[in-house]
């Protein structure tokens, strides 16, 4: 698995990139894709993920994780018919995930949990979304918390 974290300069307190890199690696093990798989995980400002979420998503609020595909296949749809061209590196890219840092610090505190517990929940989130589960509709939705819920106990994160 190759997992790509960056986090932007400021952010204090934030976990180290081993850390959420082996929350985003334990959710694709528990989802067994297997190891043919890459992923980009940034943490970045409220502003940042402000601005991803107006321009490619046209809401212009914060938000707390975004999801963007490298392929349609994380949409549901297959990667080959898409017109899509992947690297012939032998991965499966699947995209990005991009949370912002004092979202995720916010609703730790709303919620009356550690910021790293609700930073392994927008991870499992934002990876989940790649791996082409969708909240939209009553019935994916409720697997896709079922399923939030299940690897949020494999991984106990206080």
């Amino acid at each position: 698995m190759e997992i790509n974290v960056l986090v932007d300069e400021g952010f204090e307190g934030c976990p180290e990139a081993d850390w959420l890199r082996s929350i985003a690696e334990q959710v694709l093990v528990a989802r067994g894709t297997g190891a043919d798989v890459e992923l980009g995980l940034v943490i970045t400002s409220q502003e940042r993920v402000k601005r991803l979420n107006k321009e490619y998503r046209g809401k212009d609020v914060p938000t707390d994780v975004l999801a963007f595909y490298m392929t349609a296949a994380g949409e549901g749809r297959d990667a080959e018919s898409s017109g899509f061209i992947t690297p012939p590196d032998g991965l499966r890219h699947l995209g990005e995930v991009i949370i912002s840092y004092p979202q995720a610090v916010l609703q730790a505190k709303e919620r009356q949990h550690s910021v790293k517990r609700e930073l392994a929940i927008l991870i499992i989130h934002g990876v989940l979304h790649l791996l082409g589960y969708d909240h939209e509709e009553p019935g994916p939705g409720d697997e896709m918390r079922a399923r939030e819920k299940e690897i949020l106990g494999q991984i106990g994160v206080d």
